[in-house]
C-alpha cells in the first residue's frame, strides 16, 4: 500500500521546505500556478486526495466531497473558513484546519493602511501626482481626516483585532470595541466596550474584524450605516459579507459616509463596472491582508503541520470540527 496522497492545487509560498516536510508522510500533488485549477483538473486531483490543502477560494462543500472518497483532511491556508462547510466535513469523518496566529499581525499592518490611506486621500493624492495635476501646493488640496487622537472604533476583538488596538495606541486614538463576549481587564488595555449602535454613532473609523457567521452575515446595512457620523470611514478587513455593499453604495454615493477602505468584497475579484472602481473615496484592495512572504510562508508551513498530524493519526492543533476526533 502506497503513501496517502496530499493535494496542494495552487502556487504556495516556500513551497520546497513544505513538500519536504510533507514527504515524510505523503505523495505531494503540488500545482505550481497562480490561477484556480479548472473543474476537471481540480476534481481529478480530488478524487485521488487523502488530504487537500486549500486557499479561502477553494470552496469545499457537499458537491466537491462526492468527489473525493479518499478524503480524511482539508486544512485551510487561511484563518478564516466560510469557503468550508464543516457540516458536511464533520458528516464524512473528515478533519478541517485553518492557520490562527500566524497572520494577525500581518493583517492588523494591512488594516491600519488602508485606515491611514483613506483617510489622507493616499490613492487619490498618488494619482493626482502621476497624472501630472500637480502645479504647485494649494491650501485646501487634498484635505484628509485626522487620525491621531480620533475614535476607532474595532467591530470584532479577536487576535487581529488586539493587534490592530496596540497600533491605535500609537496614534493615541481612544478605541471602542464591539464583541460577542467583553475581554478582561479592558480598560487597563485602553479599550471601552459599545454596543454596535454606540460604536457606529461615537467612532470617526469603524474597522470590521468579525468572522463571517450566518450572524454576522450582513450586520452593516443601511440602519447601521446611518448611525455613522457623515465624516466617517468604513474599513472592512474582514469578509465582504459582513457588509451590505449595495446599501454601502448608497451611503458613499449619497455622501452620508466620508469614505472606506476596502481588502474584501462580496463578490472576488469585482466584476468590471462596479461602482468601487469609481469612487475616489474607496480604498480597494486585492484581499492582500496577510499577504507578505513571511506570513504566507508560516501560514502554508502552519496547514502542513496540521496536514501531517491527521496523517499521523493525532489530533491536528488547529481542528475546527473536534467532532471527528471523538469519533
Amino acid at each position: 500500500m502506497g503513501k496517502p496522497i496530499v493535494f496542494i492545487p495552487s502556487r504556495i509560498p516556500n513551497a520546497e521546505r513544505v513538500i519536504r516536510y510533507l514527504s515524510e508522510y505523503a505523495d505531494v500533488d503540488y500545482r505550481d500556478v497562480e490561477e484556480m485549477l479548472g473543474d476537471e483538473q481540480f476534481y481529478q486531483g480530488l478524487e485521488r486526495a487523502d488530504g487537500l490543502m486549500a486557499y479561502s477560494r477553494n470552496k469545499i462543500r457537499e458537491a466537491q466531497l462526492e468527489r473525493a472518497p479518499k478524503l480524511r483532511a482539508v486544512c485551510n491556508i487561511a484563518v478564516g473558513y466560510d469557503n468550508l462547510d464543516l457540516d458536511a466535513l464533520t458528516a464524512r469523518g473528515v478533519a478541517a484546519t485553518n492557520t490562527p496566529d500566524v497572520l494577525s499581525e500581518t493583517t492588523a499592518d494591512l488594516a491600519f493602511a488602508l485606515l491611514l490611506s483613506a483617510a489622507r486621500r493616499i490613492p487619490e493624492a498618488d494619482h493626482y501626482v502621476k497624472s501630472g495635476q500637480w502645479h504647485g501646493w494649494l491650501p485646501s488640496l487634498m484635505l484628509g481626516k485626522d487620525v491621531f487622537g480620533a475614535t476607532l472604533g474595532i467591530v470584532g476583538l479577536g487576535r487581529i483585532g488586539q493587534a490592530i488596538a496596540r497600533r491605535a495606541a500609537g496614534f493615541q486614538m481612544k478605541v471602542l470595541y464591539n464583541n460577542r463576549t467583553r475581554i478582561s481587564h479592558e480598560e487597563q488595555q485602553g479599550l471601552e466596550y459599545a454596543s454596535l449602535d454606540t460604536l457606529l454613532q461615537r467612532s470617526d473609523y469603524v474597522l470590521l474584524q468579525a468572522p463571517l457567521t450566518p450572524e454576522t452575515s450582513g450586520m452593516i446595512g443601511a440602519r447601521e450605516l446611518g448611525l455613522m457620523k457623515k465624516d466617517a470611514i468604513l474599513i472592512n478587513t474582514a469578509r465582504g459579507g459582513v457588509v451590505d455593499e449595495r446599501a454601502l453604495i448608497e451611503a458613499l454615493q449619497e455622501k452620508r459616509i466620508a469614505g472606506a477602505g476596502l481588502d474584501v468584497f462580496e463578490q472576488e475579484p469585482l466584476p468590471q463596472g462596479h461602482p468601487f472602481l469609481s469612487m475616489p473615496q474607496v480604498v480597494a484592495v486585492p484581499h492582500i491582508g496577510s499577504a507578505t512572504v513571511q506570513t504566507r510562508s508560516a501560514m502554508a508551513m502552519k496547514a502542513a503541520t496540521n496536514m501531517a498530524a491527521v496523517l499521523r493519526g493525532e489530533q491536528p492543533e488547529n481542528l475546527l470540527n473536534p467532532e471527528v476526533w471523538r469519533r
